[in-house]
């Protein structure tokens, strides 16, 4: 597995990538946080990124937990942070489910764990997450120029009703770094449609551990960028009534808050840790 970690003090903020993206949505963010001082580890994922993609892996968010348990124990972590993004919420809160003595705080940036109503999955993962879709997607990615129009099409859902500089930084920053990481070899794409494979019994399970989160008493911060058409604003407002004090903060932001206004991020982070 690919790690950054720079040093500083305080309990360590985590960041945590979705899918199909990798580290570098944090780009933009982790100077912020680095430059007041504070301590930082960045990770790919294993089958994302700069980290290996062994085939036969049982890509998942199980193996993604078991990521972040190999991350903080390697490293030595004893105060943590957990700063996720997108699917990379799920792994940071059942981390915090089964550690929470290592949680000094809960960070979320437009990222989804449970069941929500207003909930949208976007239509790539949808393509690859319901059974009876699923060999056409794989069969379609196995393209390059089908992969690539796949690729477009959700770049353009994601620009509608948002600003020209939300537009910009899904152009210019999320999207080449999305096609990157299927175009490297080996590609992302495994790990990406194992994933979304996973979503629907993932979400499931979660539902069963959601109530639990009210329970841990753990400061919670969530960030959301409230252009975002998918994980929208009821989705931040479903997970903090998950939990106890949670605050909620939206932005003139999109998907990726952390990109889009990185200084506002950055101060909520530091601001309550």
């Amino acid at each position: 597995m690919y790690a950054r970690e720079y040093g500083g003090k305080g309990p360590t903020f985590v960041l945590l990538h979705g899918y199909p993206d990798n580290l570098h949505i944090y780009d933009l963010l982790i100077p912020v946080v680095v430059a007041a001082g504070r301590h930082v580890v960045a990770f790919d994922f294993l089958g994302f990124g700069a980290s290996e993609k062994p085939a036969g892996v049982d890509y998942g968010f199980k193996q993604q937990l078991g990521d972040l348990h190999a991350v903080a124990d390697f490293l030595k972590l004893d105060s943590i942070v957990p700063v996720a993004h997108d699917a990379g919420g799920v792994a940071a809160i059942n981390f915090t489910l089964s550690k929470p003595k290592l949680i000094a705080g809960l960070v979320l940036l437009n990222t989804f764990y449970a069941d929500a109503p207003t909930l949208r999955i976007p239509e790539l993962i949808e393509l690859f997450s319901l059974p009876q879709t699923r060999a056409f997607g794989l069969a379609m990615a196995s393209d390059p120029k089908q992969l690539a129009f796949l690729l477009r099409f959700q770049q353009l859902q994601f620009e509608i009703g948002v600003s020209q500089a939300q537009i910009n930084v899904i152009d210019k920053l999320v999207q080449p770094l999305i096609f990157n990481n299927f175009a490297q070899h080996p590609s992302a794409g495994p790990a990406f449609a194992a994933l979304a494979a996973d979503l629907r019994p993932q979400i499931a399970a979660n539902n069963q551990e959601v109530s639990k989160l009210a329970e841990l008493g753990i400061p919670t911060t969530i960030v959301w960028g409230k252009s975002d058409a998918y994980l929208n604003v009821g989705v931040a407002q479903n997970l903090a009534g998950h939990f106890e004090g949670a605050s909620v903060h939206l932005l003139d932001a999109g998907h990726w808050p952390q990109l889009d206004l990185p200084e506002d991020v950055g101060r909520y982070l530091l601001a309550e840790r």
